[in-house]
């Protein structure tokens, strides 16, 4: 359900391609611009998430993730403990 209003200016022309677009897909002008905004904006938060190494750290991280983890009381009362989907 939508309740809330987002409000944009934008040129003749945007919002003449902006229909155009929408009319060759069949959708409203509004669901066309919401689905491409949210569309965007999972694009965005996603690269936030992504980091770039050099190769002797990818090594490093690498290695990191390949080494067992530390036996710990809390990981070992995690890896005890039931799955709440489990009887």
């Amino acid at each position: 359900m939508r309740d809330v209003s987002i409000n944009l200016r934008a040129s003749q022309r945007q919002r003449a391609l902006i229909d155009e677009a929408a009319d060759a897909l069949g959708k409203t002008r509004s669901d066309f611009m919401l689905e491409t905004a949210c569309r965007e904006a999972e694009s965005v938060l996603l690269d936030r998430r992504y980091f770039g190494l050099d190769e002797a750290r990818f090594r490093d991280f690498l290695a990191a993730l390949d080494a067992p983890p530390a036996d710990t009381p809390t990981l070992r009362r995690l890896l005890s403990d039931r799955a709440p989907w489990e009887p």
